[in-house]
């Protein structure tokens, strides 16, 4: 039987931090548990919440790690070695202040570019070859400290625009698990305006 496929959004846990920019991987796979109909549940042994889906004939665990955004690696790794995952089948989508609001980028490993749930991913994985979708969320200041910013909430506009960069993300994740992640990257990969779809 073919292993099931491991979606994880990194965020922070407590209503304090919901729907703040360092949440948007929390919004992402609440996006696809929404859209595939499936139920939440805490697994306390994994320090999470995870949700059990189907799409294309595939299984699929979505996970919102519990442990601060800082150890996700430890919610990570416990699913991926209870259930024996591969590293192919595991996806973790994560926020970027790197990239602007409104631009989503898969790849199938590489770097952390700083973010501490990606580092604690990979040192938990022991790989830094898992496929990881960056979600943009701005700078507004280069010179301004970047804590305020991803712990801030998005306002009334981006909030918009940010509906709109979830349902492609959650279309781009539907195809990694279709069609593979070359066809993913290059069919959904880009920038989308406040005005139209893509740039």
């Amino acid at each position: 039987m073919e292993p099931m496929h491991l979606i994880v959004g990194l965020g922070n846990p407590g209503a304090e931090y919901a729907k703040t920019r360092h949440n948007a991987g929390f919004s992402l796979v609440e996006k696809l548990a929404e859209r595939w109909k499936a139920n939440w549940a805490n697994e306390r042994k994994f320090v999470s919440r995870v949700a059990k889906a189907q799409h294309a004939g595939k299984k699929v665990l979505l996970c919102e790690p519990q442990t601060f955004m800082n150890l996700s690696g430890e919610a990570v790794g416990g699913l991926v070695k209870f259930y024996q995952l591969p590293i192919e089948k595991i996806l973790i989508a994560v926020d970027d202040a790197d990239l602007a609001l409104g631009e989503i980028r898969l790849r199938p490993g590489g770097g952390s570019g700083g973010h501490h749930g990606l580092e604690s991913t990979a040192e938990h994985l022991g790989s830094k070859e898992y496929a990881r979708l960056r979600i943009g969320i701005g700078r507004k200041n280069e010179a301004r400290q970047i804590t305020g910013h991803v712990l801030g909430k998005f306002s009334a506009e981006e909030n918009a625009l940010l509906e709109k960069v979830l349902k492609r993300a959650a279309d781009q994740l539907e195809c990694w698990l279709e069609a593979g992640i070359q066809k993913a990257m290059s069919q959904f990969n880009g920038t989308i305006s406040p005005t139209n779809e893509e740039k």
